[in-house]
């Protein structure tokens, strides 16, 4: 395991993920702030009705600088198998449409266990939005080690 305790120490993180037409995961990093608080503060009440009460995000008078330094901490604790921020992008990368989080959660009976969750842009490319929870618990699936997987943020998805 990794020094968290929680990854097999030879896992190796998915560095992109295709989801349809060009439309891409990829891990998040600081460099990505400008097209972050786009799609988050133009989606702040959306998003705050999802996350607001467990995690406290995101605030309504998010500055950029302290998006930049979420997004920092982010990609840090992606390279230390941590926890995941995956992007959402279009083809050339100049717009995010949504995010993908996998964090830890206590192991039950020995297995890795995740709590994933996911957002996309309302005016995502048609459809993009319905992929997207249909390729979300089937990609962890066939990537990932997890042996149980919640979802709570994500009404929709399987349950654990």
């Amino acid at each position: 395991m990794t020094e968290a305790g929680w990854l097999p120490d030879d896992f190796a993180h998915p560095l992109r993920a295709e989801l349809a037409d060009g439309v891409h995961l990829r891990p998040i990093r600081a460099e990505d702030v400008e097209i972050d608080m786009i799609a988050v503060m133009s989606n702040q009440p959306m998003l705050w009705d999802m996350y607001g009460e467990a995690w406290g995000w995101p605030p309504a008078t998010m500055t950029r600088e302290a998006d930049e330094e979420d997004l920092a901490r982010h990609a840090e604790e992606m390279e230390g198998h941590e926890s995941f921020n995956y992007a959402v992008l279009t083809a050339d990368e100049d717009r995010l449409l949504g995010c993908v989080y996998i964090d830890p959660l206590d192991a039950l009976d020995g297995e890795i266990s995740a709590e994933v969750s996911w957002w996309m842009v309302p005016d995502a490319p048609a459809g993009m939005a319905e992929r997207l929870d249909a390729f979300v618990p089937a990609w962890l699936e066939r990537e990932w080690p997890f042996g149980r997987v919640t979802y709570p943020f994500n009404p929709g998805a399987p349950r654990a």
